[in-house]
């Protein structure tokens, strides 16, 4: 069934004094070969095979298909001549990438290890670091040829099981061939494909499953992936950082409510700017407005083409520096846009508030601790500046109110992408515009409808 292969390794031994002979197969570029000679000397001078199943850890399968997925996953089997069963030993090894930062997001303060590609070491970091007994790990298999483990992450007594059981039915109801990365599970699985939303997050580190997990929320992992997938989510919570908490509660308050103005600033500002000069330079202030219109004097695109030209361009110059190596690609980010800047006011192709609105909307995207987040916010400002240069402030109300009838609209796993504004709860504000103190943080989110609504006890201490 595995074919001709130069890695497949298929040996003939024979056991002990009975001379029965057996056939070991194995994949060399997935075991560990010192567990593998390791095993093959003790079969070698096994008695029977009672000596054989307490070599290793053992299982008996029945089926090719068995076989076969044993041998993929990096077992070595082992086949008895007039046996009705073959046994399978655990030899699993091969290179793995060492437990390093995590290179999307950046820690601040906070444990270093970020998750690797192997599923087992992913599980090995949640555990290490939440002691519970409750929690659980389930497990799924992804990919009709690839076969990869994937694990669904919650603690019992806490989850809502109704969403534990649709996370379940929908991870069952994927059909696909092989999932490089856990990326093409969310889109399987989320509730609307045709939305720029995010309704599943990802994440590199393991204490923001944790977190999320003890939350009421369900974490998933999949094998080759160092991104683990966390959900249900709303809209405030892909604002936050898991550094947040790693602040004095004034600090973190205040660094979520920057980060909030910023999201404004980037999904608004060139609309708002472009309204302003197209429509209603009445509403600017005078003196401004005289500046603005000498710095515009020999500009010879209207004020939507100048936002359209530096907001591609500046889109182009991001997606540069996230290809390139990480050195190069930070380099031509910052050299490339102050050049290009500087360059299209010298050449009078667009104006020097239009380069400053520009810059100051790419860097307020910055701030967005999500990537997916803040990509589905750009698509938004898009549509706000055709708006704007089409029916001026009346164009950027109006989408902005489509925007909100959508995200009303949108749920994560049957959970609304609003909570703890649609439905309402006035208890939870205080962990979304603002990071109120960790001692005041009592309840886990309402929306959750968690079993255990209790987050800490009257002493002060986690349950």
């Amino acid at each position: 069934m595995l074919g001709q292969s130069e890695d497949l390794i298929i040996r003939e031994i024979t056991v002990g004094s009975s001379q029965k002979k057996c056939s070991i197969v194995y994949l060399s570029v997935l075991v560990d070969q010192n567990l593998v000679n390791t095993n093959i000397s003790k079969i070698v001078e096994a008695k029977n095979a009672q000596e054989i199943m307490a070599i290793s850890e053992m299982k008996n399968v029945d089926t090719v298909n068995e076989i076969a997925d044993a041998v993929l996953s990096g077992n070595m089997v082992l086949m008895v001549d007039g046996a009705k069963t073959v046994w399978v030993m655990n030899t699993a090894g091969g290179d793995k990438r060492s437990i390093d930062e995590p290179q999307s997001e950046p820690v601040i303060r906070g444990p270093r290890s970020g998750f690797v590609e192997s599923i087992d070491t992913n599980i090995a970091l949640i555990r290490r670091e939440l002691k519970d007994p409750n929690l659980r790990f389930e497990m799924h298999e992804v990919g009709e040829r690839s076969k990869q483990k994937l694990a669904v992450c919650y603690v019992e007594g806490i989850t809502n099981k109704d969403i534990l059981d649709e996370v379940n039915r929908r991870l069952k109801s994927i059909d696909i061939d092989f999932a490089p990365d856990s990326s093409l599970v969310e889109q399987w699985i989320e509730d609307s494909f045709l939305s720029p939303f995010p309704q599943i997050l990802d994440t590199e580190r393991p204490e923001r499953v944790i977190y999320s997990i003890l939350q009421g929320k369900i974490g998933i992992l999949v094998h080759g992936s160092p991104f683990a997938l966390i959900t249900p989510v709303t809209l405030g919570y892909a604002l936050q950082s898991i550094d947040d908490y790693s602040q004095r509660w004034i600090i973190g308050s205040l660094l979520r409510l920057l980060r909030f103005v910023a999201t404004f600033i980037t999904i608004f500002l060139p609309a708002v700017y472009v309204a302003l000069i197209s429509y209603h330079p009445g509403l600017i202030p005078t003196q401004l407005a005289f500046s603005i219109a000498a710095t515009r004097e020999g500009v010879p695109f209207p004020s939507i083409l100048e936002a359209l030209l530096m907001a591609v361009t500046f889109e182009i110059l991001e997606e540069a520096g996230i290809r390139l190596p990480k050195g190069i690609g930070q380099t031509i980010g910052i050299v490339g846009g102050i050049v290009i800047g500087d360059v299209a006011v010298s050449a009078g192709i667009v104006s020097p508030a239009m380069v400053i609105v520009t810059s100051l909307t790419a860097i307020a995207s910055f701030t967005i601790p999500n990537y997916s987040t803040a990509v589905g916010l750009r698509v938004m400002r898009f549509a706000l500046i055709f708006a704007a240069a089409i029916l001026g402030l009346y164009g950027i109300i109006l989408v902005f109110i489509m925007m909100v009838v959508h995200v009303v609209n949108l749920k994560s796993m049957g959970v609304p992408y609003t909570g703890p504004f649609a439905p309402y709860f006035l208890g939870d504000l205080k962990n979304l515009f603002i990071r109120a103190p960790i001692m005041t943080l009592t309840k886990r989110p309402p929306y959750l409808e968690t079993e255990d609504t209790q987050k800490v006890n009257n002493g002060g201490q986690d349950k």
